[in-house]
């Protein structure tokens, strides 16, 4: 049979259609298939920005003996971490118990029951550094398969057995402020960030100390934030020329960026920078974030309205070539004098290979008009490069995530556009990935076939009760609360829950992770959204089921907070008597300060009297009430008096 990756809905997949190895997509059919030829299978799970899955690829996946092994003794399986999470999580958790470290290609083995009995992650073609080849390691599982069969099949059954039994530890109530110092005592206080290189972009423990300190008053917590918000943008992690961040720092000092740009990442830092203004009101933090809000509508939307997952790390086989420069290349674009001006703003050294250099901003420049001159030029000129590749398919949880990042900018800055965008992207989720159930991904309009795993469900909640809150408009509250319930029938299971649908494709075993990682756990989003809609409506159904949804995250953030990020920032919220804002009449300004001046996570509804929404029930008078638990202070008109109530001791 032939490689069948070319009619997926996946950009990854596709990059493998051209293979010699006959790919199969993850389905029952390529189970039978591996039943009937009583073959294992090999997993291969990455993602389309994935360094090393494009070296393993280029190595291995093109190599035409290679492909006719895998075609003899195996039935091979791409899967997209992106596009099918769930199966991601039940390999990769085995790959991590098998061998004490993870990441991507992740490379599994399975028998035809779909049970891991080796894993690895990256194979070189060639033995080196210790590393089995590629070649080596299929030989070894051929001939454990042949003559080691009962041994095999009793590994796969344990590992699920093992693994599959864990429950998800569960807590009570999160100590708020010994999770503050446990960040105080992991914090690096002369590079900022937390831990050792590399360094990945904190932004949900920076929400929850920035909560934390609108709670509080804690001064460190805000100067953690700070710091830590400085040296990213100022360093090369972030574009310089068109923001954007990239996915982490390689170095310690924020220097050296892991060039890939994924949609996660710069949704969940546009929505840290939009707070931080709003708290400390801080130029670079606006600028940081109109510039990555621009970004993401320059490069990551696509023309159906949403926003793709990601750009890639590599152009032209090479990491990072898109973003860096070297001294002549400045010269040659700028010539002399303000390319000196250049390199000595912006520390062109030659940090990388060929002397070249990623673009950094460690102090304002002493001559803004200057920069911005300068900059438009440079962006310009790269522009004739090879562009990064572009993983195009919409990501529903992803996009939640921008959608409620670009409602919250647009409302603070009074960038309407940032809304339009926001609206135009929900308005495809809900009307191509919504049909009864949540559909994970599409792609140039076309749905692909993978469910909606719990982070889908939640993180686009939340984005519609976002907007709710900007627009005005009842459909995208109703549309939050379908989601919900859902989430509650299909994903709660005695109080525990799931990371998929108890309707959803039967694995072998259903993962549940309520770590906030490089995105926030469905778990935390969950316990988010449900936050929001008990505040709304003030039924206690979705108050107590955010509660039960905490406790899954407490054993996590009582030992390690920055992987609880998310979770206890919506701990923050509660702790605070979570605020309610309902602006009754067409009141922009109003709306304005109830988005920059309350407390995030506050629930804000705004629209005519008459809107069907619980907290605006009753309400004729044409003005602002603030409430907690649906009691409410004394209507205010005046957007002074609203912000006075927002902040009584400014």
């Amino acid at each position: 049979m032939a490689n069948e990756l070319g009619r997926s809905t996946s950009p990854y997949l596709r990059q493998h259609a051209d293979n010699p190895v006959e790919w199969r997509e993850w389905s029952d059919r390529a189970f039978a298939e591996a039943r009937e030829r009583d073959v294992p299978i090999f997993l291969s799970v990455g993602y389309s920005a994935c360094h090393w899955c494009h070296v393993m690829a280029h190595e291995s996946f093109e190599d035409a003996e290679t492909a006719a092994y895998l075609s003899e003794h195996f039935v091979s399986v791409k899967v997209d971490r992106e596009e099918r999470p769930d199966v991601d999580a039940i390999y990769m958790a085995a790959t991590v118990a098998m061998t004490g470290q993870g990441g991507w290609p992740m490379s599994a083995f399975l028998t035809p029951a779909g049970e891991p009995f080796f894993c690895g992650t990256y194979f070189p073609k060639d033995a080196r550094g210790g590393m089995a080849s590629f070649r080596q390691v299929l030989e070894a599982i051929t001939d454990a398969w042949t003559n080691r069969r009962e041994q095999i099949d009793g590994i796969g059954k344990n590992v699920v057995e093992q693994l599959g039994g864990q429950q998800q530890p569960t807590g009570g109530e999160v100590d708020l402020d010994r999770a503050v110092q446990l960040l105080k005592t992991d914090f690096d206080p002369v590079d900022a960030g937390f831990g050792r290189a590399p360094k990945f972009p904190p932004s949900m423990v920076l929400d929850f100390l920035l909560r934390h300190h609108r709670r509080t008053g804690d001064e460190d917590a805000l100067a953690m934030v700070a710091h830590t918000c400085d040296r990213m943008a100022r360093g090369g992690m972030y574009d310089q020329l068109a923001g954007g961040f990239a996915r982490y720092s390689v170095d310690g000092r924020w220097i050296v960026p892991h060039f890939e740009k994924m949609l996660y990442d710069n949704a969940l830092l546009l929505d840290v920078y939009t707070q931080w203004w709003t708290v400390s009101a801080d130029p670079l933090a606006k600028r940081i974030a109109e510039e990555t809000a621009d970004f993401l509508l320059a490069e990551l939307r696509t023309p159906e309205g949403g926003f793709a997952s990601a750009l890639d790390a590599d152009t032209d086989g090479e990491e990072g070539k898109y973003y860096a420069w070297t001294a002549d290349q400045l010269r040659e674009v700028l010539g002399a004098d303000d390319a000196e001006w250049v390199i000595e703003l912006c520390d062109v050294t030659g940090t990388f290979e060929h002397g070249t250099s990623v673009l950094q901003l460690r102090q304002d420049p002493d001559d803004f008009a200057r920069w911005s001159r300068v900059r438009e030029t440079l962006k310009q000129a790269r522009s004739t490069r090879t562009y990064p590749g572009r993983d195009d398919k919409v990501v529903a949880a992803w996009n939640g995530l921008a959608i409620t990042a670009l409602t919250r900018a647009g409302i603070v800055f009074d960038k309407p556009q940032y809304v339009e965008a926001a609206v135009a992207a929900a308005g495809l989720i809900r009307d191509l990935h919504l049909d009864g159930r949540l559909y994970r991904t599409s792609r140039g309009g076309v749905r692909g076939s993978a469910d909606g795993v719990l982070e889908d469900y939640a993180a686009f909640a939340q984005a519609c009760l976002t907007l709710l809150g900007a627009t005005g408009d009842v459909t995208w509250f109703d549309t939050a609360k379908a989601l919900l319930d859902r989430v509650l029938e299909q994903f709660v299971a005695d109080g525990s829950y799931f990371d998929t649908a108890a309707d959803a494709e039967e694995l072998v075993w259903r993962p549940q992770d309520a770590t906030d990682n490089a995105t926030p756990s469905g778990v935390s989003l969950a316990a988010e959204a449900l936050t929001t809609l008990a505040s709304l409506t003030g039924w206690v159904r979705y108050e107590t089921a955010a509660g039960e949804a905490l406790k899954a995250s407490a054993a996590i953030a009582e030992r390690a907070p920055r992987f609880a990020g998310r979770a206890l920032a919506v701990a923050e919220t509660i702790a605070g008597g979570p605020l309610e804002i309902a602006v009754v009449g067409a009141q922009p300004e109003l709306v304005r300060i109830a988005f920059t001046d309350a407390p995030w996570g506050t629930a804000i509804v705004a629209g005519e009297p008459g809107l069907a929404v619980p907290l605006m029930e009753g309400r004729e008078q044409r003005a602002a009430y603030v409430c907690q638990k649906f009691t409410c202070r004394l209507p205010v008109t005046l957007p002074e008096h609203l912000r006075r109530e927002l902040r009584p001791t400014d």
